[in-house]
């Protein structure tokens, strides 16, 4: 008896996977194996990096926070360090938001942390 193999969904995996990789340069975009392995890696550097996205903003943030704050002739550390003590509950996301697109807020959270 002959050997029976479903080629039919074995090819169609291949071709969803080669579908996937389109774009990328060369053999990684036709070649099987290549492409596989390419897109593998992919997903996991995807993974690694939805993880990592939220470090950099935080940075992105204190970056911001600490340019605004040297404007006032504070720094950021002693500026947290105010608003803790002041017991305003503001997170960085916010506060970075308000120190690019509203300077006059920040401002007015400054001074009320100075004057505190």
């Amino acid at each position: 008896m002959p050997r029976s193999v479903n080629h039919v969904a074995s090819r169609e995996k291949r071709k969803k996977i080669l579908k996937l990789t389109r774009g990328y340069y060369g053999s990684r975009r036709n070649v099987w194996t290549v492409a596989k392995n390419t897109w593998e890696k992919g997903l996991t550097y995807a993974y690694r990096d939805r993880k990592d996205k939220k470090h950099n903003f935080r940075a992105l943030w204190i970056q911001r926070i600490n340019a605004a704050a040297r404007l006032e002739d504070l720094s950021y550390s002693k500026l947290m360090g105010l608003i803790h003590k002041a017991g305003i509950e503001i997170n960085r996301k916010v506060l970075a938001d308000l120190a690019v697109n509203n300077p006059a807020a920040f401002k007015a959270i400054v001074d009320k942390v100075k004057n505190a």
